[in-house]
């Protein structure tokens, strides 16, 4: 199939392109990498009457340290976090969890910012980067805010942008020294979406932990204190007191009433801890 007919606009600068938003009257998409929406189009999943391309906005491709966090513009691409062209605070987690999304040529064109604006609980930067406590700066013609990425992945597909409203940047904190990180995630084969996916930080020195089971009908099930998960403190021997059965609870709380899919998942969460405590 085909798209259905749409306009297209292709702004050359990030004002521009808000104006455009600002004074669309039907339905507009925005298409960047377009590895999300292309498909979508295709299959007339999306009807939009106006297609606003961004991909040329360089005020969207900077990536830079600031204070204690990494600044990523919407447009960096997988592969800039994978080759390195972007710095990396997360000592190697971004890298590796870019390394391993869909297929090179995917992502050669696919950016962050368009990822974690379609909201697919199957995508890794959703699960990943809430793992890593990161926060979403979204900008309108009448000016910003920054939510939490948890806060913005409201649900499957569903992500927290109002009319008119753009995904300008992605603040990365800085990774403590003293903190382990795990990742993992089950697919068919490689390249397709993931069944389950499983991301934890934790940091026996600080007694924390933030936990992130992703890949289900809705959003990712977010912990910020997961002491619970690990016998109600977070000490050098988590990987032993890591409890399933909180875990599985946790799943059923979500609505996941399949017990074969909920071993699934904790299975996969398992995995990342035990990655973690390598």
């Amino acid at each position: 199939m085909k798209p259905a007919p749409f306009a297209y606009e292709r702004p050359r600068d990030l004002d521009a392109a808000l104006s455009l938003l600002a004074a669309s009257r039907g339905s507009t998409k925005i298409i960047a990498g377009g590895q999300s929406l292309g498909p979508m189009l295709n299959l007339r999943l999306v009807q939009p009457e106006l297609i606003v391309d961004i991909s040329g906005l360089a005020e969207l491709k900077l990536a830079q340290v600031s204070g204690n966090e990494l600044v990523l513009g919407a447009l960096v691409t997988h592969a800039d976090i994978e080759d390195g062209r972007t710095a990396d605070v997360t000592r190697g987690a971004m890298r590796n969890v870019a390394a391993n999304i869909a297929y090179r040529a995917v992502r050669n064109r696919g950016t962050i910012g368009g990822s974690l604006s379609h909201a697919d609980p199957a995508a890794d930067w959703v699960s990943a980067l809430a793992a890593l406590g990161a926060r979403v700066k979204l900008r309108t013609l009448a000016g910003a805010r920054t939510l939490a990425v948890e806060a913005f992945v409201v649900g499957a597909l569903e992500p927290a942008l109002h009319v008119g409203e753009i995904v300008e940047a992605i603040h990365v904190p800085t990774r403590t020294a003293s903190s382990h990180w795990g990742y993992a995630k089950s697919c068919r084969k490689t390249g397709e979406f993931a069944r389950a996916i499983g991301a934890v930080l934790v940091d026996p020195a600080d007694a924390s932990a933030r936990v992130v089971i992703g890949a289900i009908d809705t959003a990712p099930i977010v912990v910020t204190d997961a002491r619970e998960l690990f016998g109600g403190q977070i000490a050098a021997d988590y990987k032993q007191r890591f409890d399933v059965r909180v875990a599985d609870a946790l799943l059923a709380k979500a609505g996941i009433d399949d017990a074969a899919q909920r071993h699934i998942h904790v299975s996969v969460l398992k995995r990342a801890v035990l990655e973690a405590a390598a």
